[in-house]
């Protein structure tokens, strides 16, 4: 699925994609945090239907309940289709070593041979995360590797 994203000078970004029955659906991620959730007419795809206004709660309640379970989904999909290859979610604890530290920080690549993919914080998935992005605790790490790559990440964030 195409996903268009636009950038809005002085607003944020607007991303937007078409259904499979041609209905255009549509994000506004405002600079203040606020997101409009746009679904576009059917007889005029200029032209909004509904526009509902999300405070930042709302939008990570409505991104909890449609990403994380749709993230989780595909990545035992590929599990299935990958022989040796396991994902695992593995979270930060407050306090833990990681806890305010980057993820270059952790070196988990090189040291376990897993890769981070993905990091869900407060039901907002951040897929494949930079090396800069810097980890809170109560995060929740979505990891892929082997079985002894992805426990080898989770020590790692564990004991540091």
């Amino acid at each position: 699925m195409d996903v268009e994203r636009t950038p809005l000078p002085g607003v944020g970004l607007r991303y937007e994609f078409e259904t499979e029955r041609g209905r255009r659906v549509g994000v506004v991620t405002h600079r203040s945090g606020k997101r409009e959730l746009i679904v576009y007419d059917a007889d005029d795809p200029d032209s909004a239907s509904e526009d509902i206004q999300l405070t930042g709660d709302e939008s990570n309640v409505l991104a909890e309940l449609l990403g994380t379970a749709r993230i989780v989904e595909r990545l035992a999909d590929l599990e299935r289709q990958t022989k040796g290859l396991v994902s695992r979610q593995l979270r930060i604890e407050p306090g833990s070593p990681y806890d305010g530290r980057t993820l270059a920080d952790t070196h988990a690549r090189a040291r376990t041979g897993a890769s981070v993919v993905a990091v869900v914080r407060n039901g907002e998935v951040i897929a494949s995360p930079r090396p800069e992005f810097r980890f809170e605790g109560n995060d929740t790490i979505v990891v892929i590797g082997t079985d002894a790559g992805t426990s080898g990440v989770e020590t790692l964030l564990r004991e540091g």
